[in-house]
């Protein structure tokens, strides 16, 4: 074929949603967008990191046959750029020598012309890259049609070295594939490291991030082009797919980009709101649900919930029930009516009085002359858990749970009640937080959004005092400290991993601290058997928080609970916990 002249060179940016473990889909994705990039004159063509496998594979990618597929289909992909069109810089999973490498393969001319290996594995927070791969050697670069390209792996410029390996063996452009997750501040974040191995070696750096929902994370994409004395050449688009071709010159200061588009990224909240959508939209469509179901309380956080998947999977794939009790108010009847039909939902009431009585009469001989308690309240969480999931099992819809983060935190939520279900994209946001995402809801829609435009959430749902409504003129505040203090020690405990002491010192009451701290210490169990949910903070319940079950440790600040040894008790009384 006639190549261009060493001194142009067309890139196409291919920002892509993969489905983990659809290794031939995946490809199949990736032979679109190179005909896409082929008709705009593209020499070459970049996908996300690991993006035959999907990212991240975890110990999926441990499997012999699994290794054997990606193999024989970046093999068929290599042979597929002898048709003299687009060469492709893809990611995926390389076995050599016994070894197993998070790899990028070059490939040109029908053949695999360069490959080269993940030197840097992350090892924190919901990366364990170190658990499953080898680490590769400092990666000088490759060439491709006259041109020397550096292909470091998402994190390989998070530190210095592997980019300064490619600038002093003769690298000229900065070919970036990645799989990186979103949590706030994390766009500003690998901006602030790509400027820095840009100023250090002078070179121009492409930046080529996943997007989708992967289980728990979001990956919003977002990639970005940076030529050598820093300046942004081009912006994609944050939570969507996007094919853009991006035009080189080589100068006389070395290869530069000529500007190209620039999106608009969306400040926290939106972002935030966003995430959620787009990682309940992909966790539902990539495991093959028609659509979903969940109770409607009249509550803000079913509210949001409802909200989002509407916005994520359109009203024909969202079924609300409403499931009332004796204590269930005018207010949340009325309220959750009004939502319903807001969305445009199909909408059921199902009363649960006689699923009550009947466990309760069921249970009679064994608490004949007991007082109630949360026995009796937890019962009427578990009726309506019960009859979720006979929804679901009849229709086929996936159960959406509602907890927020703050109820996760304290163990504010009953087992195999309220927490029945198979997703949660509310579940990494605090109580408060879900008040502000559910006004901002109401003042905009997202581009994605599949639901209406407009007020969809009434004020009296984000006016009236926060109730579960399992006995009369509950209110969660009954049980809890006002949300606002609850969420700010919260995110000093999970986030910051803040002793009581400190916190304390900042101006909380050292009771109350104390008092949460013991809560968010015994509801690690209930977490565990949590339904996953959207990642959006720096530290979520799940793939980042990973404390024992059994752990006697208390933060030295917080005094252990004393044995109760009154008569009263006729027993020693222990830190338990509350199902």
């Amino acid at each position: 074929m006639t190549q261009r002249p060493a001194d142009r060179l067309a890139i196409a940016l291919a920002q892509l949603n993969p489905v983990v473990g659809d290794v031939a889909g995946n490809a199949d994705k990736l032979r679109r967008a190179r005909a896409a990039a082929a008709g705009e004159g593209a020499d070459l063509v970049i996908v996300p990191e690991l993006f035959l496998a999907g990212y991240p594979p975890e110990d999926l990618v441990l499997k012999p046959a699994f290794q054997a597929a990606c193999r024989a289909e970046t093999e068929k992909l290599a042979r597929d750029t002898a048709d003299g069109g687009p060469a492709l810089v893809v990611g995926t999973p390389w076995l050599e020598n016994g070894k197993l490498y998070n790899a990028v393969a070059l490939l040109d001319g029908g053949r695999i012309a360069g490959l080269r290996f993940k030197v840097d594995l992350p090892n924190y927070g919901v990366f364990d890259e170190k658990r499953v791969f080898t680490p590769g050697p400092l990666p000088g670069p490759v060439s491709f049609r006259g041109v020397r390209l550096g292909i470091p792996i998402c994190e390989d410029i998070w530190g210095p070295e592997p980019v300064e390996c490619i600038h002093e063996t003769g690298g000229e452009i900065l070919l970036v594939p990645n799989g990186s997750p979103y949590r706030r501040g994390v766009v500003d974040q690998r901006l602030s490291v790509a400027v820095a191995r840009v100023t250090e070696t002078g070179l121009p750096l492409v930046y080529l991030n996943q997007v989708g929902g992967q289980d728990e994370l979001v990956f919003e994409g977002a990639s970005f082009v940076l030529n050598g004395d820093g300046s942004l050449a081009a912006q994609l688009p944050a939570f969507a797919e996007a094919i853009v071709t991006t035009h080189w010159t080589r100068t006389a200061e070395g290869w530069r980009c000529a500007p190209g588009p620039v999106a608009a990224i969306e400040p926290q909240e939106k972002s935030d709101y966003t995430a959620c959508v787009l990682g309940l939209r992909d966790y539902v469509t990539k495991n093959g649900f028609p659509g979903v179901v969940l109770g409607l309380s009249g509550g803000v956080d079913s509210a949001l919930v409802a909200v989002m998947a509407v916005d994520a999977l359109g009203s024909e794939r969202v079924r609300c029930l409403m499931l009332p009790y004796k204590f269930t108010s005018r207010e949340s009847l009325a309220d959750a009516a009004l939502v319903a039909t807001a969305l445009g939902v199909q909408y059921d009431t199902l009363p649960i009085a006689s699923a009550v009585e009947g466990l309760e009469a069921a249970l009679a001989p064994l608490m004949a002359g007991l007082p109630r308690d949360v026995t009796e309240e937890n019962l009427q969480a578990r009726a309506r858990g019960v009859i979720v999931m006979g929804v679901s099992n009849k229709f086929g819809l996936m159960v959406l749970t509602t907890g927020n983060k703050s109820e996760m935190s304290v163990g504010y939520a009953t087992l195999y009640g309220d927490m029945n279900g198979g997703f949660n994209p509310v579940k990494d946001l605090y109580k408060t937080e879900v008040y502000r995402l559910s006004r901002l809801r109401n003042a905009w829609k997202p581009a994605l959004a599949l639901g209406p435009s407009g007020r969809v959430i009434p004020d009296n749902i984000l006016t009236r005092a926060p109730t579960a409504e399992l006995r009369e003129n509950q209110k969660d505040e009954d049980s809890l400290p006002p949300y606002d203090v609850l969420d700010a020690i919260l995110e000093r405990l999970v986030e910051r991993e803040e002793a009581v002491a400190t916190i304390a010192e900042a101006g909380f009451d050292r009771d109350t601290v104390m008092k949460v701290e013991r809560m968010l210490h015994i509801a690690e169990y209930k977490r565990r058997q949590a339904a996953p949910g959207v990642k959006v903070t720096l530290k979520n319940f799940g793939r980042d928080r990973r404390y024992p079950i059994v752990n006697k440790f208390r933060d030295p600040g917080t005094p252990l609970p004393q044995p109760d040894m009154s008569a009263a008790s006729g027993a020693v009384k222990t830190e338990a916990f509350d199902f």
